[in-house]
C-alpha cells in the first residue's frame, strides 16, 4: 500500500476527453487493478489519488481528477483546468469521432489553464480491440507530434501500458520542475512539495515564481 504521507510533490492532473471514451476505466485499471465492462458514467468530477515513483528514490503524490464527458458537464469541468499541472487528452481508439473531439479539449484546456504551465499526454484507449479500431497508431502519433504532446495506447481490460501512461507524465513534469520549466507557485495547486521534500530540503527551498509564462506543449490507492 502506498503511503500517503512520506512523498516529495504532489502533482495535480485531469483526464479529459468524449463521454464513454474509457476515462474511468482507465483510472480504475490504474488505481485498483480492476476493469468494469460498463462502468458508472462519471457525473461532474470524481476524484482519486495514487503514489507514484517517477526516479529512483523519489515519490509523487497524484491528485487525478476524472471528468465527465458530456456536454452539460463542461462547465464544471473547465472549473478544474487551472489548478492542474498535467491534463490526459483520452480518445477511444475504436471510435474516431472522439479522436476528432479531442483538438477541442485541448483548445479548451490550454485556455482555461492560462497563465500556467500544463503538460498534455494524449492516450488512446481500448487498444485490445483492434478489431474494431478506427485511429491508427500513426494517427495518434502525428496529433501528438503536431502538438508538442506525448503519446501512448492503453488497454484497461488488460491492463496494457496503464501504469505508463501515468508515470510518463508523472515524469515529464517532475523533469521539467527541476529543470525549471514548472515551479512551485503560490496560490496554485498544480504542483506542490510534499513532507518529504520539505523535510530533506530545508536548506535548498524550491522557488516561488510569481510569474511563469505558458509554453506551448504537453492515481488511486486502495
Amino acid at each position: 500500500m502506498d503511503n500517503m504521507y512520506s512523498y516529495d510533490y504532489q502533482f495535480r492532473l485531469i483526464v479529459v476527453g468524449d463521454s464513454t471514451v474509457g476515462k474511468s476505466s482507465l483510472l480504475r485499471s490504474f488505481c485498483d487493478g480492476v476493469f468494469s465492462q460498463d462502468p458508472d458514467p462519471t457525473v461532474g468530477v470524481d476524484f482519486n489519488v495514487r503514489i507514484v515513483e517517477v526516479k529512483p528514490g523519489v515519490k509523487v503524490k497524484l491528485q487525478l481528477w476524472d471528468t465527465a464527458g458530456q456536454e452539460r458537464f463542461r462547465s464544471i469541468t473547465r472549473a478544474y483546468y487551472r489548478n492542474s499541472v498535467g491534463v490526459l487528452l483520452i480518445y477511444d481508439t475504436t471510435n474516431y469521432v472522439s479522436f476528432t473531439h479531442v483538438t477541442s479539449w485541448l483548445n479548451e484546456a490550454r485556455a482555461q489553464i492560462q497563465p500556467y504551465h500544463s503538460v498534455f499526454l494524449l492516450v488512446g484507449t481500448k487498444i485490445d480491440r483492434e478489431s474494431e479500431r478506427q485511429v491508427t497508431t500513426e494517427e495518434g502519433k502525428a496529433f501528438a507530434d503536431f502538438h508538442n504532446i506525448s503519446f501512448i495506447e492503453t488497454s484497461s481490460k488488460s491492463s496494457l501500458y496503464v501504469q505508463e501512461a501515468f508515470t510518463m507524465i508523472a515524469r515529464e513534469i517532475y523533469d521539467m520542475l527541476t529543470e525549471g520549466r514548472i515551479h512551485v507557485q503560490s496560490g496554485w495547486d498544480g504542483v506542490k512539495t510534499g513532507p518529504k521534500s520539505a523535510n530533506s530540503n530545508q536548506s535548498q527551498p524550491i522557488e516561488i515564481a510569481q510569474n511563469v509564462q505558458p509554453r506551448r506543449n504537453g492515481c488511486c490507492s486502495s
